[in-house]
């Protein structure tokens, strides 16, 4: 299995279970207050952890950002973690944390929908089937004896999966970086952004308790999840890892029924049934064909696999996985691959 199945999948567990967590926490703290408090525990976490890495275990060569890539990072922020986040924080604010957590299934459709038809990522019919099962789980999950329907809360989840999903796209564009630094610059941008303004607006100021509880869902619900998400981004692609993403709902509902006392009912069975199939056979896709690389620079963490057979002009110790800047030179073969940063090519 690609390891970065694996990274997606425990990022999107941590951040389903800050889903009722934060849902505890909105009734003592407003939703923009709440939404910049989570994002700046997890810039303020994962900063900390660059510091400390940096004096544990000094890596020379970490890839940096491009002059370049700032400004996606920015459209990023705005989108993933200025508007999202405040539009989720309102939706839990007026329903409940376990209709919320499983119509977060649109961030996985809406991403996949712009990777393929806007970023031009490749998809074939297997990854279709399963985002339509994902589709027909939140279309289930949202019938009117659902309580949700077409309500406020509904399109504020939904508003909130849209802004993710342009926010996972424009990540991708440079996830051969650092994910640790990506996550901590969006973190702090996005918690200062959230914060002002809610000062602005005369929020009032939590109790310390609640502002540490929030700063460390934060962490490990934003932070974590997201830099993990980024890694994922670099060897699945936007779509895939979209879709194996859309298994953090089934946390954060299943954490919900433990911490909230709320109980599914019969639609949000088969709704759990329909998006578990939509995950499932994104699991089994195999994709393998004759195809070509372009000649690539750039920088990222890497083993010498077939596609890292580069001289290094420093002393190299055989460390490996190790990171510097290396050039790929055009090359043609054949075998199983997804839409990573190294097979970005067309069909």
């Amino acid at each position: 299995m690609n390891k970065g199945i694996a990274y997606a999948l425990l990022g999107a567990a941590l951040f389903g279970a800050s889903t009722p967590i934060a849902k505890l926490l909105v009734g003592e703290i407003g939703p923009l207050m709440l939404a910049g408090l989570l994002y700046a525990g997890s810039g303020l976490g994962l900063g900390s952890w660059l510091l400390l890495r940096r004096w544990i275990r000094p890596v020379p060569g970490r890839p940096r950002l491009a002059a370049t890539d700032y400004k996606w990072l920015a459209g990023a922020i705005a989108s993933g973690g200025v508007v999202g986040p405040v539009l989720l924080m309102l939706a839990l604010s007026l329903t409940s944390a376990s209709t919320v957590s499983l119509l977060l299934n649109l961030e996985g459709v809406f991403t996949a929908l712009l990777a393929w038809f806007v970023f031009r990522e490749n998809f074939d019919r297997r990854v279709m089937l399963g985002m339509l099962a994902i589709v027909c789980g939140g279309l289930v999950l949202s019938w009117p004896t659902g309580g949700i329907s077409t309500s406020l809360p509904a399109l504020a989840v939904a508003g909130a999966c849209l802004c993710w999903a342009i926010d996972n796209n424009l990540t991708r564009k440079i996830s051969a970086g650092d994910p640790v630094q990506i996550s901590g610059i969006k973190g702090l941008a996005a918690g200062a952004v959230n914060l002002c303004a809610s000062a602005a607006l005369g929020a009032t100021r939590p109790a310390l308790d609640s502002v540490l509880a929030a700063a460390v869902v934060g962490f490990f619900g934003y932070g974590v999840s997201l830099a993990l998400f980024v890694v994922a981004l670099r060897l699945l692609g936007t779509a895939r890892t979209g879709a194996y993403f859309a298994t953090a709902p089934f946390i954060g509902a299943a954490m919900s029924f433990a911490l909230l006392g709320e109980a599914p009912d019969a639609l949000f069975w088969l709704a759990a049934v329909l998006i578990a199939a939509g995950v499932a056979l994104h699991l089994f896709e195999r994709h393998r064909h004759l195809h070509l690389h372009e000649a690539l620079a750039h920088a990222h963490s890497h083993t010498h696999d077939e596609h890292h057979r580069h001289e290094h002009d420093f002393a190299w110790d055989g460390t490996e996985p190790h990171s510097h800047p290396h050039a790929h030179v055009p090359m043609s073969h054949s075998h199983e691959h997804y839409p990573d940063i190294h097979h970005r090519h067309g069909h």
